[in-house]
């Protein structure tokens, strides 16, 4: 592993370990700050916010990338987070909060930009083992993330803010004293044009070959938003588990998660190619939250995490994939793209799936995860129909 491979992992973790930091803790901040009995609605409001920014500013620091250099735009994305979660911890007010979180959101590049940067230094037949391992590090920072939040807000509320702050403030250095560049700027000019949000979404319109790749991204990304909804909500009222009981169902599934993604998803592109580690996935997956569905005791909820682990071989091989669909020069623009995708499904798929289990709830509460594998259900198709592409040209 090179140096530099190493230290955009380390970025990642780092990274995710602040966005882990939060969690357990934002509910009692809402509470501290506004007073209201109920903010479930304001969460919402928060996490929407961010992911609309999100999908709004993606594509545009996605394009800068190309021009500027991944280093600058990661740079500016981690230094966005600080003034984030310095916010979050000194706010007084409503409106503080919000107003970082906005911030947060137009500056969040890191894993697009992360991505971009992996392609940019390695070999087709390497991307999907180490996408792989840039999941696999996110998913080790969000199983230390919320365990450490939880401690330190047991001593004071704003201290994983403010311990969130400090790992970015490390993460800028880290990348501003150790991180090369991958892609030397473009010395042209830089265009006005390419500061509109929307021209980056009408060129992947206009591509007709890249909207297969976005569509997957879409709907893998929609899917994975029925854990955060649902999962603590269906394990209370199945197995009626206690807080802790679902915080280890969450870390075992966590665990599972990150094993597969560092040691699967090279030797299955290799033994299957990469649309035949994405259909296997697939299976895996429904397969295990169809088990889900009818489970009625807790140890058959633990006895599917093989079968969902397995189904960490399918999304390196679509980032893989989607490297090979556009030139080098605009992998950044395209890996905006699809970061906006999953921002604008982490803004619709949570809204309808907490409203499809509040109305499966009282009958069959495990009904729920079969509408997700209706949905890899409609993926399926999509998948088949991939064939390695022309990379597309610049809008």
């Amino acid at each position: 592993m090179t140096r530099a491979v190493a230290v955009i992992y380390l970025t990642i973790v780092l990274d995710a370990v602040g966005i882990g930091l939060i969690f357990p803790i934002l509910p009692s901040l809402l509470h501290d700050v506004t007073h209201a009995g109920d903010v479930a609605f304001l969460l919402g409001v928060m996490t929407a916010l961010y992911a609309a920014m999100q999908f709004i500013c993606a594509p545009v620091l996605g394009s800068l990338s190309d021009r500027l250099g991944r280093r600058p735009l990661l740079l500016v994305s981690l230094a966005g987070a600080i003034v984030n979660y310095l916010f979050l911890a000194a706010a007084p007010d409503l409106w503080m909060l919000l107003l970082g979180r906005a911030i947060a959101g137009v500056t969040s590049a890191n894993v697009s930009v992360a991505t971009a940067y992996i392609t940019d230094i390695s070999r087709e037949d390497e991307r999907a083992r180490r996408f792989g391992l840039l999941n696999a590090m996110f998913g080790m920072g969000f199983i230390i993330g919320p365990v450490l939040g939880g401690a330190l807000g047991d001593h004071w509320l704003r201290l994983p803010f403010v311990v969130a702050a400090a790992l970015n403030g490390c993460n800028v250095l880290l990348a501003l004293l150790m991180l090369p560049e991958s892609r030397p700027p473009d010395p042209g000019k830089i265009e006005i044009a390419v500061l509109n949000p929307l021209r980056p979404l009408r060129w992947v319109f206009a591509v007709k070959s890249l909207l297969p790749v976005v569509l997957l991204f879409f709907l893998f990304s929609a899917t994975g938003e029925a854990y955060g909804v649902c999962w603590a909500l269906w394990g209370g009222d199945t197995f009626h588990w206690s807080g802790l009981w679902i915080g280890l169902s969450l870390g075992t599934f966590g665990v599972c998660q990150m094993l597969a993604q560092i040691f699967l998803p090279g030797p299955a592109v290799r033994l299957l190619t990469e649309r035949g580690a994405i259909l296997t996935g697939v299976t895996c997956v429904c397969m295990a939250l169809t088990a889900m569905a009818f489970a009625n005791q807790s140890w058959m909820v633990f006895g599917a995490m093989p079968l969902f682990a397995l189904g960490g071989m399918g999304m390196p091989a679509l980032q893989s994939i989607a490297t090979r669909q556009v030139d080098a020069h605009l992998q950044g623009q395209f890996q905006g793209v699809l970061a906006a995708t999953v921002s604008l499904a982490s803004i619709v798929a949570p809204l309808g799936f907490s409203s499809l289990y509040f109305a499966v709830r009282d009958e069959w509460p495990g009904a729920i995860w079969l509408s997700v594998v209706a949905i890899y259900a409609i993926a399926i198709p999509v998948v088949v129909t991939l064939r390695p592409a022309k990379p597309a040209s610049a809008p």
